[in-house]
């Protein structure tokens, strides 16, 4: 605790110092606040990465004309799920390789994977369109 001696002024002098206590007990309460805060706005998603390659991946790409095709057999969405069960032996763990090109509407997009989830397949990997420009 600091003390000040009278150095000449008289009793009614104002002094000019900052009193600092209010704004450290303001700074741990937020601190406080924050600590708790921190953990609860972290979000957790699993992902797993790498995945190794299958010998035999299973690609499901949707063309610009919103045609599906499973490898490069052009299929309907009526036969999708038939093609797929032959292609994976009907194993539900097999990953499924999704590509999409860039003009496919959100709506097509979404469509497909809600069949794929609906089905069973759940491990479904996003690829990129090869591009041919550089």
């Amino acid at each position: 605790m600091a003390m000040r001696l009278n150095e000449g002024l008289d009793d009614n002098g104002e002094l000019h110092e900052i009193n600092v206590t209010p704004f450290i007990d303001v700074m741990l309460v937020l601190l406080i606040i924050f600590m708790v805060a921190a953990p609860l706005a972290t979000v957790d998603i699993r992902v797993d990465l790498p995945q190794p390659r299958p010998e035999k991946p299973v690609f499901l790409s949707v063309k610009a004309d919103k045609q599906l095709y499973v490898g490069d057999q052009p299929v309907n969405v009526d036969q999708l799920l038939l093609v797929l069960d032959q292609r994976t032996q009907a194993n539900k763990e097999t990953t499924i390789f999704f590509q999409a090109d860039k003009s496919v509407d959100y709506e097509t997009l979404m469509s497909v994977m809600d069949t794929l989830r609906k089905a069973g397949y759940l491990k479904v990997g996003l690829v990129g369109m090869e591009s041919t420009t550089k």
